[in-house]
């Protein structure tokens, strides 16, 4: 009897948190997929039932869902191969104790505290063909021929890395702070143990340091993916238009078809958003599961 009124007490007290979660997250994934199955003529007006249309409509000419997603896989790869490893080694660096440690944690932890729409504005002034400072300084050394005419953010050859960029200058800091905890969190007995067998700093942290915190380098992996994955405000910025542009990514073409009587195709896009976050996440959770050398999990 006390079990079953102790399982009845945890079920009450879990209970709003339950509805919450189901209400804010599992409730519109549903919505979504429901939404994606229809054509909505007008904002205001019911769906006409077209199954898998929506989702054939999104890989032909007229929307071209196939360059947003590349554009967004590309953002992906980048965050991992580029911004990661600066977050880590700026991690272990200040990790190992330096002077001036905490403001060099300030000073890079502070683009994440700025509005992802005001550094959008301040990069597209640096970026500006006519006045901007990378425009400026390439006319300093000469090399005004080498940036394209229309502007970095113009051309379709830089565009996308002009707009990667500013990301890393804002998500360094981020996940940079993530590691650092982890860093510090590591065992100075265990560093101690290893440079009494000889090794230097760096088989210190590639053989302790990094193993230690291969929980948190996980997270940061999958915060990266599905974040460039899901990234809109700081490209809305750059966007003139969310058809033509090249660096459109989901996101951008999500909103900008909600609210032009696309609702449909809109929810389709949620829908392979919502499948490739997950997917992803999985993926990493099975790369970074711990095997044993006999294959056993």
């Amino acid at each position: 009897m006390y079990r079953k009124n102790q399982k009845l007490t945890v079920f009450l007290f879990l209970l709003p948190s339950l509805l919450l979660f189901f209400g804010i997250l599992i409730w519109p994934i549903i919505q979504s997929v429901h939404h994606s199955f229809y054509e909505y003529p007008a904002f205001n007006r019911a769906g006409q039932f077209v199954g898998f249309g929506n989702y054939v409509k999104l890989f032909s000419e007229l929307y071209d869902f196939g360059l947003a997603i590349k554009n967004a896989l590309i953002l992906a790869a980048l965050s991992v191969f580029i911004q990661l490893p600066l977050s880590l080694g700026l991690a272990l660096m200040l990790g190992k104790g330096i002077k001036g440690e905490r403001f060099y944690l300030s000073v890079y932890f502070m683009p994440v505290l700025i509005s992802a729409v005001v550094i959008g504005m301040l990069w597209e002034k640096i970026y500006n063909p006519l006045y901007g400072l990378l425009t400026k300084s390439f006319e300093f050394f000469g090399w005004a021929d080498v940036l394209p005419a229309a502007g970095v953010l113009g051309d379709k050859k830089t565009a996308l890395m002009a707009v990667f960029i500013p990301t890393i200058w804002q998500y360094v800091g981020y996940h940079m702070l993530l590691m650092y905890a982890g860093v510090k969190g590591v065992s100075s007995e265990l560093r101690e143990a290893a440079k009494l067998d000889g090794a230097t700093d760096g088989q210190v942290n590639r053989y302790v340091v990094i193993p230690c915190i291969k929980p948190i380098i996980q997270v940061s992996i999958i915060f990266a993916i599905t974040g460039s994955l899901k990234s809109y405000d700081l490209i809305k910025v750059f966007a003139g238009d969310a058809y033509n542009c090249p660096y459109k990514v989901p996101s951008l073409m999500l909103v900008r078809y909600a609210f032009n009587n696309a609702g449909g195709v809109a929810s389709a896009i949620a829908v392979m958003l919502i499948i490739m976050c997950f997917g992803f996440a999985l993926l990493i959770n099975w790369l970074f599961k711990e095997r044993n050398p006999y294959g056993a999990k």
